[in-house]
């Protein structure tokens, strides 16, 4: 079993920036890739950036060079950094974690980020 407890959503105008964090807890150990979703009003999840576990990243097109993903092990947290952001980031980001041999998906309760313009 993993936990994921996303924080860092707010507020905030166009152009500036945020970061998230989600902080992992339970069998950490067992965690593979990670990576942040997001979900606006209306619209289905989609994918903003990936973690994975040897250490690559992937980010969806409309972040790409705005947002950076990482990860502390050390602290068991995973991080989106986000800048420049848009009108159209304004979505619940959620956090995931892809757990153990059986590749079990594990979600964050999501955290509110809206950009006003």
């Amino acid at each position: 079993q993993v936990q994921l407890v996303e924080s860092g959503g707010g507020l905030v105008q166009a152009g500036e920036s945020l970061t998230l964090s989600c902080e992992s807890s339970g069998n950490t150990f067992t965690i593979g890739d990670m990576g942040w979703y997001r979900q606006a009003p209306g619209q289905s999840r989609e994918l903003v950036a990936i973690n994975r576990a040897e250490g690559t990243t992937q980010y969806a097109d409309s972040v790409q060079g705005r947002f950076s993903i990482s990860r502390d092990k050390a602290k068991n947290t995973l991080y989106l950094q986000m800048n420049d952001l848009k009108p159209e980031d304004t979505a619940v980001y959620y956090c995931n974690a892809i757990v153990g041999v059986l590749e079990l998906e594990y979600w964050g309760q999501g955290t509110q980020v809206t950009v006003s313009s």
